[in-house]
């Protein structure tokens, strides 16, 4: 159900759908250091890190001053928006998904930029605490540690 999902969140879902197609794990909204958080996550079949930053307007995407610093953060960066996005004003060498609220489509693949093996190590390990954390929290809403 997407009723009350807002249009960021709508193209975030169709991003996580079209990644699992690839062999894919998905966390939306990870922060993979103080002060950043990035709208996807993917955790590739061969422990590959993609973040894939959602743009539903011009506005929305003049706002973000941070994208820059997620580049240390993952081997290809992504901006994901819909069709009717002026796909212009996204920057030379970063990749593009045409995303929707039930798919998306890698239109420009980036150039790969691996990530440290100590930095990807304890990225995968944060990856996989915060969706196990999730996971729990949805099985058992009451519980608090």
């Amino acid at each position: 159900m997407m009723l009350d999902l807002q249009p960021g969140q709508r193209l975030a879902r169709g991003v996580a759908r079209h990644l699992t197609g690839l062999g894919f794990a998905t966390v939306e909204e990870f922060v993979p250091a103080r002060g950043l958080r990035v709208d996807v996550m993917g955790l590739g079949p061969k422990g590959e890190l993609w973040v894939i930053e959602c743009k539903s307007s011009r506005a929305d995407f003049r706002g973000d001053a941070k994208w820059r610093n997620y580049l240390d953060w993952c081997d290809r960066y992504f901006w994901a928006v819909d069709t009717g996005f002026p796909v212009d004003l996204l920057p030379e060498g970063t990749g593009l998904m045409l995303a929707d609220g039930y798919d998306a489509e890698i239109v420009r693949m980036p150039d790969a930029m691996p990530v440290a093996a100590a930095r990807r190590r304890m990225l995968i390990q944060k990856f996989a605490t915060d969706a196990a954390r999730r996971l729990h929290a949805l099985r058992d809403p009451g519980f608090s540690a």
